[in-house]
């Protein structure tokens, strides 16, 4: 017997997008550019396969579910240094958790959190529209109602906190919100930040910051919900922010990440871990605390993806509302009909891009707010995103 729930997921983002071109062949098979995952191809630094090496000795070890100190002890210095928090503030033994990436903790974390209410309304889970497809996983999954928050070009790509009705925020468990933004690339400024925090503790619903993209960025650091939630009143009461290698580092086979922050939250999500969770291996751990702990590869990295960036803007001009995102490595780029020019570009060019449309859900009145779009990952080599943009400006213009 399946779990009904199964099939209120609907169609994954990569399966659909297969489906879509499947009809359709690209005019040279050999010569196909994929701009739709946002997998990083820059190389992974060497500290992380030296650091591998040297502690090979360790895979036939069972890891611990709170990693190692020296881990917890790397990324709470990084967390204060990055974001200029109290020193002392992050405990790393806690208020840091280690994760096998932050895809399985996203998910896992609604098992936290969501439960069954007193009043028997069904719980919220609040999620920005369009979104990073796990958040939905993790909301169905746990048996709360997704709630999709549209986060437009009119809202400056995030939610709208002030149109939040009370009676939505009351039954609210969690609340997912991406910083910089995945597709939108926007940030959330201080003041937004400590506006959601201020919802979550005034309505006793978790605050989840995904922030895997607050590395790249293009002019200044984007702030953090940790920072946000001291500001507020001094403490990460409700406030999670979770950060991964896999962007930072180009390392998304190494499969690591953490959470941080509200210290009940991470005992319990420590405890639930200890049941069900893939924990990081050692190897991975010690590599992971050697990254956390350099920052010349991702001075060197940021510095690639903007150069990608800045021939995005000479190359596209105003065109398809180009705009230079916050962070992330995504051009969101609206061209009218998304899932008719993925197909076309396919088709004509051998260019494969997202559907908007794919990353959102419908509203009520049957509109998507990522159906005008489409969006590309500029993970590749720079004479690859600049073949790329050749064929998109051909085919469309």
């Amino acid at each position: 017997m399946l779990n009904p729930r199964l099939e209120h997921l609907g169609g994954y983002p990569f399966r659909r997008l297969d489906a879509l071109l499947d009809a359709d062949a690209p005019p040279d098979p050999a010569a196909v550019l994929s701009m739709a995952l946002g997998e990083p191809q820059h190389p992974t630094p060497p500290l992380l396969t030296e650091t591998l090496a040297a502690h090979g000795t360790l895979w036939n070890r069972y890891p611990p579910v709170a990693g190692t100190s020296d881990f917890r002890q790397a990324v709470a210095a990084w967390l204060i240094r990055r974001y200029d928090l109290p020193e002392g503030s992050v405990h790393p033994d806690h208020n840091v958790l280690p994760l096998a990436g932050t895809k399985e903790g996203l998910y896992m974390l609604a098992s936290v959190v969501v439960g069954e209410r007193a009043d028997g309304r069904r719980p919220a889970v609040l999620v920005p529209n369009p979104f990073y497809n796990v958040y939905l996983g993790a909301a169905v999954m746990a048996g709360a109602e997704p709630v999709y928050l549209p986060a437009t070009a009119e809202s400056g790509f995030l939610p709208e906190l002030e149109a939040l009705e009370p009676e939505l925020l009351e039954r609210t468990a969690l609340f997912y919100l991406t910083s910089p933004g995945n597709p939108q690339g926007m940030a959330a400024d201080m003041d937004y930040l400590r506006q959601a925090v201020a919802l979550a503790r005034r309505f006793e619903f978790v605050l989840v910051l995904d922030e895997c993209y607050a590395e790249l960025y293009y002019d200044l650091p984007p702030p953090g919900g940790l920072a946000a939630a001291i500001a507020e009143d001094g403490s990460f009461d409700n406030v999670l922010v979770m950060h991964s290698l896999s962007k930072r580092s180009n390392a998304a086979g190494l499969r690591s990440g953490f959470v941080a922050g509200d210290a009940r939250l991470i005992k319990a999500f420590a405890h639930l871990r200890s049941y069900g969770a893939a924990t990081p291996p050692l190897p991975v751990i010690h590599a992971a605390t050697a990254l956390w702990r350099d920052e010349a590869h991702v001075i060197e990295n940021r510095a690639l993806y903007a150069r990608k960036f800045e021939m995005a803007e000479r190359r596209l001009g105003n065109r398809f509302g180009f705009y230079r995102p916050d962070g992330g490595f995504f051009l969101w780029l609206e061209v009218g009909d998304g899932e008719a020019v993925a197909r076309r570009l396919w088709r004509e060019a051998g260019l494969k891009v997202l559907p908007g449309s794919y990353l959102g859900r419908d509203d009520p009145k049957g509109g998507n707010p990522g159906r005008a779009y489409i969006r590309l990952a500029l993970v590749h080599t720079l004479p690859e995103v600049e073949e790329a943009f050749d064929r998109l400006v051909s085919t469309l213009t």
